[in-house]
Protein backbone atom coordinates (compact mmCIF):
# COMPACT_ATOMS: atom_id res chain seq x y z
CA UNK A 1 0.00 0.00 0.00
CA UNK A 2 1.89 2.93 -1.18
CA UNK A 3 -0.36 6.36 -1.37
CA UNK A 4 -0.90 7.84 2.11
CA UNK A 5 0.02 11.42 3.57
CA UNK A 6 2.62 9.87 6.22
CA UNK A 7 5.32 12.48 5.43
CA UNK A 8 6.32 12.47 8.71
CA UNK A 9 5.83 16.05 8.61
CA UNK A 10 3.68 17.85 11.07
CA UNK A 11 0.11 19.11 9.50
CA UNK A 12 -3.47 17.87 8.80
CA UNK A 13 -5.47 17.12 5.72
CA UNK A 14 -9.06 17.46 6.11
CA UNK A 15 -11.61 15.39 4.42
CA UNK A 16 -15.26 16.38 3.84
CA UNK A 17 -18.15 13.63 3.49
CA UNK A 18 -18.60 14.88 0.41
CA UNK A 19 -15.45 13.63 -0.93
CA UNK A 20 -15.72 9.75 0.86
CA UNK A 21 -16.23 7.37 -2.29
CA UNK A 22 -19.62 6.06 -1.70
CA UNK A 23 -21.12 2.14 -2.48
CA UNK A 24 -24.79 1.68 -2.74
CA UNK A 25 -27.09 -1.52 -3.36
CA UNK A 26 -30.68 -2.27 -2.46
CA UNK A 27 -29.68 -2.96 1.00
CA UNK A 28 -26.04 -0.84 2.12
CA UNK A 29 -24.92 2.55 1.91
CA UNK A 30 -21.30 2.85 2.34
CA UNK A 31 -19.22 5.90 2.19
CA UNK A 32 -15.21 5.30 2.42
CA UNK A 33 -12.61 7.13 3.86
CA UNK A 34 -9.87 4.95 2.30
CA UNK A 35 -9.45 2.86 -1.24
CA UNK A 36 -11.91 0.54 -0.96
CA UNK A 37 -13.44 -2.03 -3.08
CA UNK A 38 -13.80 -0.79 -6.63
CA UNK A 39 -13.25 2.60 -5.48
CA UNK A 40 -9.46 2.75 -5.87
CA UNK A 41 -7.22 5.96 -5.46
CA UNK A 42 -3.67 4.98 -5.16
CA UNK A 43 -3.26 8.56 -3.29
CA UNK A 44 -5.82 7.82 -0.55
CA UNK A 45 -4.88 3.76 0.75
CA UNK A 46 -4.17 4.26 3.94
CA UNK A 47 -3.09 6.84 6.86
CA UNK A 48 -0.18 5.62 9.44
CA UNK A 49 -1.76 2.16 10.35
CA UNK A 50 -5.41 2.73 9.43
CA UNK A 51 -6.50 1.36 6.29
CA UNK A 52 -10.34 1.47 6.31
CA UNK A 53 -12.46 3.71 7.46
CA UNK A 54 -15.97 2.52 6.38
CA UNK A 55 -19.26 4.73 7.66
CA UNK A 56 -22.32 1.87 6.55
CA UNK A 57 -25.80 1.84 6.78
CA UNK A 58 -27.46 -1.52 5.90
CA UNK A 59 -31.11 -2.14 5.84
CA UNK A 60 -33.52 -4.62 8.75
CA UNK A 61 -32.81 -7.98 8.00
CA UNK A 62 -29.80 -7.32 5.47
CA UNK A 63 -25.75 -6.88 5.84
CA UNK A 64 -22.80 -8.94 4.73
CA UNK A 65 -23.16 -12.69 4.00
CA UNK A 66 -20.33 -14.73 5.31
CA UNK A 67 -16.72 -13.52 3.70
CA UNK A 68 -13.29 -14.20 4.32
CA UNK A 69 -10.99 -11.89 6.14
CA UNK A 70 -6.45 -12.46 7.12
CA UNK A 71 -3.90 -10.19 8.80
CA UNK A 72 -6.41 -7.94 9.57
CA UNK A 73 -7.59 -6.27 13.04
CA UNK A 74 -11.62 -5.08 12.61
CA UNK A 75 -12.95 -2.35 14.75
CA UNK A 76 -16.77 -1.98 14.97
CA UNK A 77 -18.45 0.52 16.69
CA UNK A 78 -22.12 0.76 16.29
CA UNK A 79 -23.71 4.65 16.19
CA UNK A 80 -27.75 2.90 15.42
CA UNK A 81 -29.70 -0.26 15.65
CA UNK A 82 -27.81 -3.45 16.10
CA UNK A 83 -25.49 -5.65 14.08
CA UNK A 84 -25.61 -9.39 14.25
CA UNK A 85 -22.01 -11.01 14.27
CA UNK A 86 -21.11 -14.17 13.52
CA UNK A 87 -17.63 -16.12 12.60
CA UNK A 88 -16.39 -19.38 11.33
CA UNK A 89 -14.72 -19.86 14.84
CA UNK A 90 -17.39 -20.37 16.64
CA UNK A 91 -18.00 -16.68 17.77
CA UNK A 92 -21.23 -14.42 17.63
CA UNK A 93 -22.86 -11.45 18.98
CA UNK A 94 -25.00 -8.35 18.51
CA UNK A 95 -23.66 -4.68 18.70
CA UNK A 96 -25.16 -1.95 19.65
CA UNK A 97 -24.01 1.83 20.66
CA UNK A 98 -21.44 1.77 23.46
CA UNK A 99 -20.29 -1.91 22.83
CA UNK A 100 -17.04 -1.89 21.38
CA UNK A 101 -16.01 -4.98 18.86
CA UNK A 102 -12.96 -6.22 17.72
CA UNK A 103 -12.14 -8.89 15.27
CA UNK A 104 -8.77 -10.24 15.01
CA UNK A 105 -8.87 -12.28 11.65
CA UNK A 106 -5.21 -13.97 12.01
CA UNK A 107 -4.20 -16.92 9.66
CA UNK A 108 -7.85 -16.14 8.16
CA UNK A 109 -11.75 -16.13 9.15
CA UNK A 110 -14.98 -15.95 7.46
CA UNK A 111 -18.14 -14.10 8.85
CA UNK A 112 -20.96 -12.33 8.67
CA UNK A 113 -22.69 -8.97 9.64
CA UNK A 114 -26.22 -8.75 9.33
CA UNK A 115 -29.66 -6.46 10.89
CA UNK A 116 -31.05 -9.08 12.40
CA UNK A 117 -32.77 -9.64 15.18
CA UNK A 118 -30.90 -12.22 17.72
CA UNK A 119 -32.93 -15.70 17.21
CA UNK A 120 -33.06 -15.73 21.08
CA UNK A 121 -34.41 -12.03 21.71
CA UNK A 122 -37.73 -10.86 22.13
CA UNK A 123 -39.50 -9.16 19.89
CA UNK A 124 -41.41 -9.28 16.27
CA UNK A 125 -38.95 -8.87 13.60
CA UNK A 126 -35.36 -7.54 12.62
CA UNK A 127 -34.65 -3.58 13.85
CA UNK A 128 -34.65 -0.86 12.07
CA UNK A 129 -31.96 -0.09 9.54
CA UNK A 130 -28.18 -0.12 11.10
CA UNK A 131 -25.44 2.74 10.96
CA UNK A 132 -21.98 1.46 11.74
CA UNK A 133 -18.34 2.62 10.93
CA UNK A 134 -15.91 0.36 10.62
CA UNK A 135 -12.09 0.42 10.68
CA UNK A 136 -9.42 -1.81 9.85
CA UNK A 137 -5.16 -1.57 10.82
CA UNK A 138 -3.12 -4.00 9.78
CA UNK A 139 -1.63 -6.34 13.28
CA UNK A 140 2.08 -6.52 14.47
CA UNK A 141 2.15 -9.85 12.98
CA UNK A 142 0.70 -12.05 10.67
CA UNK A 143 -0.76 -15.28 11.26
CA UNK A 144 -2.36 -16.47 14.53
CA UNK A 145 -5.84 -17.81 15.50
CA UNK A 146 -8.63 -16.03 14.73
CA UNK A 147 -10.49 -13.94 17.62
CA UNK A 148 -13.45 -11.98 18.83
CA UNK A 149 -14.09 -9.80 21.20
CA UNK A 150 -16.88 -6.96 23.24
CA UNK A 151 -16.73 -5.19 25.59
CA UNK A 152 -19.48 -2.62 26.96
CA UNK A 153 -18.13 1.12 27.75
CA UNK A 154 -21.19 2.85 27.80
CA UNK A 155 -21.18 4.05 31.04
CA UNK A 156 -17.71 5.45 30.44
CA UNK A 157 -18.84 7.43 27.56
CA UNK A 158 -21.17 9.29 29.51
CA UNK A 159 -18.50 11.60 30.92
CA UNK A 160 -17.73 13.10 27.48
CA UNK A 161 -14.33 12.19 27.58
CA UNK A 162 -12.31 10.26 25.28
CA UNK A 163 -12.98 6.50 25.84
CA UNK A 164 -10.62 3.59 24.79
CA UNK A 165 -12.29 1.36 22.72
CA UNK A 166 -9.32 -0.84 21.14
CA UNK A 167 -5.88 -0.83 21.85
CA UNK A 168 -2.91 -3.04 21.71
CA UNK A 169 -0.41 -0.48 23.73
CA UNK A 170 0.55 -1.46 26.79
CA UNK A 171 -0.77 1.49 28.93
CA UNK A 172 -3.91 0.41 27.99
CA UNK A 173 -4.00 -3.05 29.01
CA UNK A 174 -5.82 -2.39 32.44
CA UNK A 175 -8.95 -0.63 30.84
CA UNK A 176 -11.73 -2.06 29.71
CA UNK A 177 -11.82 -2.05 26.01
CA UNK A 178 -11.00 -4.95 23.17
CA UNK A 179 -7.15 -5.72 22.36
CA UNK A 180 -6.14 -5.18 18.93
CA UNK A 181 -2.91 -7.18 17.96
CA UNK A 182 -0.95 -3.45 16.96
CA UNK A 183 0.85 -2.53 19.96
CA UNK A 184 1.58 0.92 18.10
CA UNK A 185 -2.69 2.05 17.66
CA UNK A 186 -5.44 2.34 20.00
CA UNK A 187 -9.12 3.96 19.48
CA UNK A 188 -10.57 6.42 20.96
CA UNK A 189 -14.40 7.58 21.44
CA UNK A 190 -16.37 10.48 22.78
CA UNK A 191 -20.21 11.23 23.40
CA UNK A 192 -19.50 15.16 23.15
CA UNK A 193 -21.56 17.33 25.33
CA UNK A 194 -22.37 21.00 23.75
CA UNK A 195 -19.27 22.97 24.05
CA UNK A 196 -17.54 19.70 25.44
CA UNK A 197 -13.88 19.34 24.53
CA UNK A 198 -11.34 16.35 24.44
CA UNK A 199 -7.88 16.81 23.42
CA UNK A 200 -6.32 14.99 20.58
CA UNK A 201 -3.68 12.22 22.14
CA UNK A 202 -0.11 13.25 21.29
CA UNK A 203 0.97 10.90 18.73
CA UNK A 204 2.77 10.89 14.99
CA UNK A 205 -0.10 10.35 13.35
CA UNK A 206 -3.76 10.56 14.84
CA UNK A 207 -7.34 10.03 12.35
CA UNK A 208 -10.44 12.23 14.01
CA UNK A 209 -13.67 11.05 12.26
CA UNK A 210 -16.96 12.86 12.70
CA UNK A 211 -19.43 10.25 13.03
CA UNK A 212 -22.64 12.83 14.50
CA UNK A 213 -22.84 16.55 15.24
CA UNK A 214 -20.30 19.19 14.40
CA UNK A 215 -16.36 19.77 16.12
CA UNK A 216 -13.82 22.92 15.98
CA UNK A 217 -10.70 21.35 15.63
CA UNK A 218 -8.51 23.74 16.96
CA UNK A 219 -6.00 25.19 14.05
CA UNK A 220 -8.48 23.60 11.55
CA UNK A 221 -12.00 24.82 11.76
CA UNK A 222 -15.21 23.29 11.68
CA UNK A 223 -15.46 19.35 10.83
CA UNK A 224 -19.17 18.28 10.36
CA UNK A 225 -20.84 14.43 10.15
CA UNK A 226 -18.83 12.51 7.62
CA UNK A 227 -15.57 14.90 7.98
CA UNK A 228 -12.21 13.56 9.19
CA UNK A 229 -9.26 14.98 9.98
CA UNK A 230 -5.89 13.16 9.17
CA UNK A 231 -3.19 15.06 11.33
CA UNK A 232 0.07 14.39 11.41
CA UNK A 233 2.23 15.21 14.40
CA UNK A 234 -0.60 15.30 16.95
CA UNK A 235 -0.09 17.56 19.69
CA UNK A 236 -2.87 17.66 21.99
CA UNK A 237 -5.18 19.87 19.58
CA UNK A 238 -8.36 20.81 20.98
CA UNK A 239 -11.50 19.06 19.86
CA UNK A 240 -14.48 21.49 20.81
CA UNK A 241 -18.14 19.84 20.28
CA UNK A 242 -20.73 22.51 18.82
CA UNK A 243 -24.45 23.49 19.92
CA UNK A 244 -25.71 19.95 19.27
CA UNK A 245 -22.74 17.71 20.78
CA UNK A 246 -20.68 15.59 18.97
CA UNK A 247 -19.61 11.79 18.65
CA UNK A 248 -16.10 11.47 17.68
CA UNK A 249 -13.92 8.54 16.82
CA UNK A 250 -9.76 8.83 17.06
CA UNK A 251 -6.94 6.67 16.48
CA UNK A 252 -3.28 7.35 18.14
CA UNK A 253 -0.90 5.54 15.91
CA UNK A 254 2.91 5.85 16.99
CA UNK A 255 3.72 3.80 13.56
CA UNK A 256 3.14 3.89 9.80
CA UNK A 257 2.82 0.74 7.32
CA UNK A 258 6.34 1.48 6.55
CA UNK A 259 7.49 0.59 10.17
CA UNK A 260 6.11 -2.84 9.89
CA UNK A 261 7.96 -4.04 6.65
CA UNK A 262 6.83 -4.86 3.00
CA UNK A 263 2.90 -5.60 2.79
Amino acid sequence: MDGADDSGEHGVVVRRAADRARTTTRWLDSRHGFSFGAHYDPRNTHFGLLVADNDDVIAAGSGYDTHPHRDMEIVTWVLEGALVHRDSAGNSGVVRPGLAQRLSAGSGVLHSERADRWPDEPGSGPPGGTRFVQMWVLPDTTGGTPDYQQADITDALGTGELVVVASGMARHADLRATAIRQRHAALHAARQRPGGRVALPRSPSAHLYVARGTVDLEGVGTLSAGDAARVTGAEGQRVVAGADGAEVLVWEMHATLADLGPS
